[in-house]
This record gives structure tokens, C-alpha cells and sequence, in this order.
């Protein structure tokens, strides 16, 4: 969820009815609709309510108590991962800003993503970002709140500004064995008590589990002990060098969750970067690929990490190359956010598909 370097790229007539944007996303990702809905704040659609002034919300983001009277209004987000986020809970007439967009925003969220103004096409700004004059401030992860970025959480706090961290990014704060993808499901609720969109939020995470449970159904019929079959996660290969899925980031629990083994999980980072021997010698019995094609850069796209792959005189001839074990994902999927219940899904399918799983 870290904002590294490598991983930043470059970068609809609003709807007047309430209509389910989240059908075709549904259907196209097969977990769960995004209620973004122009007028997010019916509470017939599950959108924000009404909050007496008398009954302030607080929340804990990231080791700091956020405390608001009433439902923010002015909204920034300052990553991708947030803006879908607050999209998914139909919260568009209530987002001021957003920023830092990695690759193109689904069709589902294009209508309400086309009515939130966009305060910088990367990282923002301190100036930006007040420039948008938020009410409250929300990040995927705490790297972005920096002096030379948005500014610290201290220095918005002494601006009346309340700030939120994914809890994904604070693990330090939160209880011991917690997974990535029931803090995600924090996330989505404590987002649904600030902005008054409880049931919403409520109905996202459920659908969430439901998915994370279905894919979960893998490892039932997966293989056990030594036998579980391994993976590679190769999410770019940034001036030639491959960058992997390490044992902190979301793929490692997205494998235990389908009965397989990360191939760098005693590796302490999210997106290491390693050398193409190193993937060898850890011969993966199949391998991930993220698809960064939306991005734009030399070697972002699933076919040019295949071709480098077959191309380079020791992977070529690793089974899982030669044979074409490769699954592919969306690569923004592998970092928890909204999406990340598509890429397991994609996962358990894959695996179903390579004969690892019953």
C-alpha cells in the first residue's frame, strides 16, 4: 500500500437519478457493487444520513482520535485506493478533491469520479491541498502525510483538518493476527461512521467477506504442508530489476487464503526488489502477474513481463515460464484496496485452472 516510487504512474455526464453504478462492476469483477449514485445521500440507497450536531462520531485512524460533529462535506483523498473507496459508498457529493491517480478509474466510478475536481494528477501538495479547503483528509497510507508532500498529520491537526490512514498501513496499531483484508473491512466501516453511511459501509464489507470466504474455499483442496504449491508475485520490473511480493504485502495473505505459499514471504517488505537469480532460485511453481498496462511505462503491461521473462537466459527456463503457469491480474489489485477482492478471486480461479486446487 506504500506509495514507492516504482509503483507511481502518470496519469461522463454526472448522473441525475439514483441509479446502482455498482451492477456492471459486480458483474464484471464478480464480488460486489459500488453504490455510487449521484445523490449519495439517500438513506433509501444506503448512503450518508443525517447526524445531530449533539452526537459527535470519533474514530481512531491509524493511533489518532478523529472527532467530528457532523459528516464531512469537503472530502479530499490523496490516493487512488481512497477515492475508489469513497466512490464505492456512493460519497461523491461530499469529496472536494482527489489526487494521485495510478491507472484509469473503472466505468462503474467514471460518472462520479467526473464530479470531484482532481487537486493534483500525483502526489499532492501541501498547498494543494489546502487550496481545496478539506474538512477532512483520507490516505491509503501514512507515507503521504509528509512535510514535503500533503504535510503531516500534526501540522493539519493544527489546521482543525482530522486525517485518516488505512489501518492496512498501521499495523503497529492494530491487534496481533489481524489479516490485511478484515482491516480493510475496518476501514470501510469506520469511513461509514464519519460520513453517516453505516449501512453502506455495512453492506460492502459483508459482500467482501462473502467473496474472501468463497476464494478461501481453495485451500480446502489444496495440497497441505510441503506440498502446497508456490508463487511468485511479479508486480514490475522497474529499470530491468523485478519487483515481488514480499511477506508483508496483501499477496502473501491472498496465498494463504487460496492454500498456497509465497515463494519471498521471509522477505520483511511489501514490494522488494530482487534480482531475476533470486526468482529462479526460488523456482515458483506458478506466477502472478500484475498488469500495469493503464500505466504506461516500459514494462508495465502482463505481455511485456512475459516476454522479458522468456527472454532472459535463466527464467525462460523455469518450469513455470516454459510451461506458462502464469496467472494474470490487474497489478493496482495486489495493494489493498476496494479491488483486491477481484485479484483473489482471479487467483483461486487461476489456480483452479492450473490443476493446484480439486
Amino acid at each position: 500500500m506504500h506509495d514507492n516510487t516504482h509503483a507511481l504512474p502518470q496519469t461522463g455526464e454526472p448522473m441525475r437519478h439514483p441509479a446502482r453504478l455498482g451492477i456492471a462492476l459486480s458483474l464484471a469483477l464478480a464480488t460486489v457493487g459500488c453504490s455510487t449514485a449521484a445523490g449519495g445521500g439517500s438513506t433509501a440507497a444506503g448512503g450518508p444520513t443525517a447526524r445531530s450536531a449533539a452526537e459527535p462520531t470519533t474514530v481512531t485512524s491509524c493511533g489518532r482520535r478523529m472527532s467530528l460533529v457532523s459528516p464531512p462535506k469537503r472530502a479530499v483523498t490523496l490516493d487512488q485506493t481512497s477515492t475508489e473507496t469513497l466512490l464505492e459508498l456512493g460519497l461523491q457529493d461530499r469529496m472536494a478533491g482527489t489526487a494521485n491517480l495510478k491507472t484509469k478509474i473503472p466505468a462503474p466510478y467514471r460518472a462520479a469520479y467526473a464530479e470531484v475536481p482532481v487537486i493534483a494528477p500525483e502526489i499532492a501538495t501541501g498547498e494543494q491541498l489546502r487550496a481545496a479547503t478539506p474538512d477532512v483528509v483520507i490516505a491509503g497510507s501514512a507515507d503521504l502525510y509528509t512535510q514535503d508532500r500533503a504535510g503531516t498529520r500534526e501540522e493539519l491537526a493544527a489546521l482543525k483538518v482530522p486525517t485518516f490512514v488505512s489501518a492496512v498501513d498501521c499495523p503497529q496499531q492494530n491487534p496481533p493476527g489481524t489479516t490485511p483484508f478484515e482491516l480493510l473491512f475496518s476501514d470501510y466501516e469506520n469511513l461509514g461512521r464519519i460520513f453517516g453511511a453505516e449501512k453502506r459501509a455495512g453492506e460492502l464489507a459483508a459482500a467482501q467477506r462473502a467473496a474472501v470466504a468463497k476464494a478461501g474455499k481453495n485451500a480446502a483442496g489444496a495440497p497441505r504442508g510441503t506440498d502446497r504449491p508456490t508463487v511468485v508475485f511479479l508486480y514490475s520490473a522497474f529499470g530491468g530489476m523485478p519487483y515481488v511480493a514480499g511477506g508483508t504485502g496483501l499477496p502473501s495473505e491472498m496465498s494463504r487464503i487460496v492454500g498456497a505459499d509465497n515463494a519471498f514471504d521471509d522477505v520483511d517488505e511489501d514490494w522488494p526488489e530482487v534480482s531475476w537469480e533470486e526468482v529462479a532460485e526460488r523456482d515458483p511453481d506458478f506466477i502472478v502477474i500484475g498488469d500495469l498496462s493503464e500505466r504506461g511505462r516500459p514494462g508495465d503491461s502482463a505481455a511485456e513481463k512475459r516476454a522479458t521473462m522468456a527472454a532472459h537466459p535463466v527464467i525462460s527456463r523455469l518450469a513455470a515460464v516454459r510451461d506458462d503457469r502464469i496467472i494474470e491480474v490487474p497489478g493496482i489489485e495486489l495493494d489493498p484496496s476496494v479491488r483486491s477482492v477481484h485479484a483473489l478471486g482471479l487467483l483461486a480461479a487461476g489456480m483452479k485452472d492450473l490443476g493446484y486446487v480439486r
